[in-house]
Parts: structure tokens; sequence; C-alpha cells
């Protein structure tokens, strides 16, 4: 099999090629004849070889008749397929559904997750989730149910194989987000959560006073295929590191968040003794 992209901006260029390759329910070998290629050529591209040049890309999808949205989305990930790092600007507010960072969820061995304001969107209930994307004053009115509805999708990602630790600071669980009844809920919902083997949730409680985490959320992504990465998520932007060793900064937070946080069935104790 042709070596794949080995960076995250490569491999979403992958995919997105091989959908839209796809999407002509055409074979690659048709379509490689259509532009004037051998299959081969075709099949480099979208495992990560290369060999072709941004002129020629935009013939190919225009041969595909790639929609507009994605064919720009393609065009401008072409350049930077070889380069580690990526800070992605999203305009006023985040799109509806992250893309990059929905499509390493699922293909992510493990995820550990360190919010200090808010309950991971693989987490939330459509209740919690809705009044968080009800808050933002960024987010247009007629999107906050389209919002919602991707969040949800987005949990598909526990159902597979990730293994899934999320450091929770008791903060969070005690803020009544959405009212007392919508909070109630998700904490019977994290309570169901943490009862799966794949799942470990863990609790900073209050007074345990500075630790490794004060600095900020963030996902670490780890993989059996790809080198792992961290994303930053903010207001309108976000970033992901690529680089080994800024990577590895981050295990040690974790490490460090470990420390501190209560183990899973104390965690657990404490999410019971929060319902009422």
């Amino acid at each position: 099999m042709p070596k794949r992209f080995s960076t995250v901006r490569g491999r979403e260029f992958g995919d997105g090629l091989r959908a839209a390759v796809a999407a002509t329910g055409m074979t690659s070998r048709q379509v490689a004849a259509l532009v004037g290629w051998q299959e081969a050529k075709l099949s480099d591209l979208i495992n990560g070889k290369g060999g072709a040049t941004e002129l020629e890309l935009a013939l190919l999808l225009g041969v595909c008749r790639t929609p507009t949205g994605e064919r720009d989305h393609l065009l401008s990930l072409f350049t930077g397929t070889g380069v580690k790092g990526w800070w992605q600007e999203h305009g006023a507010c985040a799109p509806i559904s992250p893309r990059t960072l929905v499509e390493h969820e699922r293909l992510a061995k493990k995820l550990f997750s360190w919010q200090t304001m808010l309950l991971h969107g693989t987490l939330q209930t459509p209740g919690y989730t809705r009044a968080v994307i009800t808050a933002c004053v960024n987010v247009p009115r007629d999107e906050v149910e389209a919002r919602v509805e991707a969040r949800v999708q987005r949990q598909e990602a526990l159902r597979g194989g990730v293994k899934a630790a999320y450091f929770v600071p008791e903060s969070v669980l005690l803020d009544e987000v959405g009212g007392p009844g919508v909070m109630q809920e998700q904490l019977r919902h994290l309570d169901k959560l943490a009862a799966r083997p794949s799942i470990v949730i863990r609790i900073v409680p209050l007074g345990v006073g500075a630790h490794a985490g004060m600095a900020g959320s963030f996902d670490m992504l780890t993989f059996d295929r790809y080198e792992d990465v961290v994303f930053l998520e903010s207001e309108n932007s976000s970033l992901i590191i690529e680089a080994p060793d800024a990577v590895k900064a981050y295990g040690r937070i974790v490490e460090g968040l470990e420390l501190v946080a209560l183990d899973a069935e104390q965690s657990r104790e404490l999410i019971k003794k929060l319902l009422t």
C-alpha cells in the first residue's frame, strides 16, 4: 500500500480527494483517464506521494465536479500537506462541525482531554450543548440546532475503538449550565458514561491549589498509524500541534493532572453525590 500522508493537513487532503473521486461514481482509473493521467498518478496524489501540480489538481477537481467550497478547501490544503502544525482561522466563529477534529477523534486510539470551563463536547447532553451554544454571542441563532446535532454526532467516536480519559474540574460540575434540570440530566449522563470500560472520567477537586493544567484546555490524541497531535480551540480559531517535543510537553501536563485528580472511582462517587 502506498505511504499515507503523515501530517494532519495531508491526511485531510488525502481523505477529501479520495471522497471527491468516489463521488463521481466512476473508478479511479476512469477518473484518471479523463484528465489524461495514469491511475498510479492519481493513487500517488491521494496517498501522499505527490507528483501533481496545483493546476493539475484544479483540473482533476473540475473533472470530479467537486463543489466550490470543497474544491477551494482542498486547494488550500494542497500546498501545506507536508507542513507540521496548523493554525486554522474560522472567521466569526468555529464551523458547525469541526471537520479536522471530528475526523481525528474518529481515528484516534486514545483521547486525553482537559477542559477548564465546560465539559468536553463528546460528554455533553443535547440540553447542555444547547445552553452552551446559545450563550455564544457569535453563533447565529438559526445555527443552534444544527450545531447541537453536530455535537451529538461527534459522540460516535466514543462508540468506536477510542479509549478516552477526561480530566474535569469540579467547578465545571457545580456550574448549572442550562439550569438545575439540564445539569442534573448531564450528571446522570456522566455517571452512565463513567461505567463504560473505555471511558475514564477524573475530577480535579476544588482546593487542590496550583496544578499542571492551569495554562489552559487541550485535547491530545494518539494513534496506531500516525504521530500524536494536540488540539487547542478558541472562539474563532484552532491550533493543531504536531511537533513531537511540543506534544510530549502536553503529555507531561497529563501526568501532572493525574497527580492531583481523584481516581475514577472517587470521581464517580463525587458525580453521584451531586445528583439530587
